[in-house]
């Protein structure tokens, strides 16, 4: 505990400092109540003791309006008034690849490996809404995540796994609705029901039009499906996160940090403000957005921006919107490390760049975290590459001692001056999109798109003039042959997984499907909440190919600028 003192008590009594350190000294009370923390005493190897939090020994205005107390508004120092000292961080490695068999296997191994959540990766056609033998799937099945066509490979995929002991990730965006209509109608077949279930949908269409391409209808109704997903949780699931705003893919697109807090807090908004123009209230629905961020190897100005991303969306959701509940206010996030840094050459190096990255991630304080695998720059990862990766937030958590006191770089003269000009630089970026209409008017402009364009073209500008070294790639290279124990998806998965697709659609009531597509079409035409319509028709195990192109045929399909 934080033995300090704050202004002498004056006329009207504690001063600003001492209330808040008050309030959070009784929260601290409360949620160790719940989650004590992990040891009775923590201390260094040479046994000095670590406090809970260091901060300023008297008042400081600064500290109060910008800083402050974990668990607190502004949240610049995390959202939970004891952070790592109770729980880490949920070790969330992504996986997915072949079939809904394999990657139960590799999720169950995980899993015993000490993994805390899931992370499904969809293969392309899943993500864009096509069964495994559309024509348009063609060679793309199962290859870079898995193939998923109805309820049925959803049940394999969670074979074995207890859906009310673990907490699943779906990165999953134009489809989202039909995704998760599929987990919870395989939570129900385990009898777990819809209102038990944790996790979080990405469900984030504005970042595919700006930065990753997975989408499949216009931005209109796509909105318009995020809206349903999120007025049906409310009722349904409400532990389950219902987006996971997303920076990552814009980062990997070639942004700037700053950049990545701008244009992911601005699509924030756009999916707050449709959500309120659909007849929701803020303080309903907004504790259960999310967020994800990348983390690159500029460890400060990556461990800064977490800080200064906090601190904007607390402001935002307090100022602007109107928000009362604390928890709307809280900006809560996964990370994954930085892909687009990995290298082919000299693979071993990732190890060393994926743990910076992770503990940025963990100083910056997220939620969870997935590390990348070293050979991913090469195929996707091996059981023995994404162990390590594994193994790399587990020694971070376990055997550097940063998670023993909370935000332990606050005070820091640089890391807080970063954290206030990446503050300043995105709320520049924010001013400028809302005069442009907002998110969705920037999206359709392309105004966020040639931003990224030239942020990465001026890197790699850098990179080759070999005024950012990236060793092994532009400097420090050696002869090296190439690593030749990669992860091959077998060619014969395809195959397989058309011809079990097929007796799915064989084997079930087709008359049912139609009737539950048929409801789906007519709820389309109108403002109907589709979301019912889709959990009552994979139920009847249509399938995601034929649910997407009912919603094709009602919605059109966005074919770019």
């Amino acid at each position: 505990m934080i033995e300090r003192k704050g202004k002498e008590k004056g006329a009207w009594g504690m001063s600003d400092y001492e209330k808040m350190k008050r309030t959070w000294e009784a929260d601290v009370e409360k949620t160790t109540q719940r989650f004590p923390e992990r040891k009775e005493k923590f201390q260094t190897s040479s046994e000095l003791l670590i406090d809970r939090l260091y901060a300023p020994d008297k008042e400081n205005d600064t500290y109060n309006e910008k800083i402050g107390f974990p668990g607190q508004y502004p949240y610049t120092r995390g959202i939970q008034p004891t952070m790592y000292r109770s729980r880490y961080w949920t070790m969330r490695q992504y996986a997915g690849f072949g079939s809904a068999e394999e990657t139960n296997e590799r999720f169950r191994y995980l899993l015993e490996q000490g993994q805390t959540g899931l992370s499904v990766a969809f293969d392309l056609p899943t993500q864009i809404g096509y069964d495994s033998d559309d024509p348009m799937a063609d060679g793309e099945v199962g290859k870079v995540g898995v193939a998923i066509d109805s309820l049925k490979d959803m049940e394999q995929l969670f074979d074995q796994i207890p859906l009310d002991k673990v907490s699943t990730s779906m990165t999953i965006n134009a489809p989202a609705s039909i995704l998760l209509a599929m987990y919870i109608a395989v939570g129900e077949k385990q009898g777990v029901a819809p209102s038990k279930l944790t996790g979080t949908i990405q469900n984030d269409i504005l970042k595919e039009y700006i930065a990753r391409g997975t989408y499949i209808y216009p931005p209109k109704p796509s909105m318009r499906l995020i809206t349903d997903i999120f007025a049906y949780c409310q009722e349904n699931l409400p532990k389950f996160n219902t987006i996971s705003i997303s920076g990552y893919h814009i980062r990997e697109a070639g942004s700037t940090a700053v950049q990545e807090v701008a244009f992911t807090i601005a699509n924030g908004m756009a999916y707050v403000d449709a959500a309120i123009e659909a007849g929701l209230e803020v303080d309903q629905f907004a504790p259960r957005l999310a967020f994800f961020f990348n983390a690159h190897n500029q460890f400060f100005e990556e461990a800064a921006k977490f800080r200064a991303a906090r601190r904007m969306w607390a402001k935002i959701m307090k100022e602007h919107y109107g928000a009362e509940n604390p928890k709307s206010w809280k900006l809560r996030f996964h990370t994954q490390t930085g892909g687009s840094t990995l290298t082919a050459q000299q693979p071993d190096n990732n190890i060393v760049r994926v743990t910076l990255q992770a503990l940025a991630a963990v100083m910056g304080g997220t939620q969870s975290l997935h590390t990348n695998s070293r050979d991913e720059a090469l195929a996707l990862p091996t059981e023995e590459s994404a162990r390590i990766a594994l193994r790399t937030q587990q020694i971070i958590a376990n055997e550097s001692g940063v998670a023993d006191t909370i935000d332990p770089l606050a005070g820091s003269y640089y890391v807080e001056a970063l954290t206030d000009e990446i503050e300043k630089e995105a709320n520049a970026y924010l001013e400028r999109i809302q005069k442009l209409g907002g998110a969705v008017q920037a999206v359709e402009e392309g105004f966020m798109q040639r931003e990224i364009h030239s942020a990465a073209y001026e890197a790699q500008k850098r990179m080759e003039a070999k005024e950012d070294i990236v060793v092994g790639l532009n400097e420090f290279k050696v002869d090296e042959e190439i690593h030749a124990d990669l992860l091959r998806v077998d060619e014969a998965l395809e195959r397989s997984q058309i011809e079990k697709t097929k007796q799915v659609r064989e084997g079930r009531n087709e008359a049912a499907v139609e009737e539950t597509l048929s409801n789906l079409r007519n709820a389309a035409k109108t403002t109907e909440n589709v979301m019912p319509h889709i959990v009552q028709a994979v139920k009847q195990y249509a399938t995601v190919g034929e649910i997407a192109n009912i919603l094709r045929e009602e919605f059109g399909e966005y074919t770019g600028m």
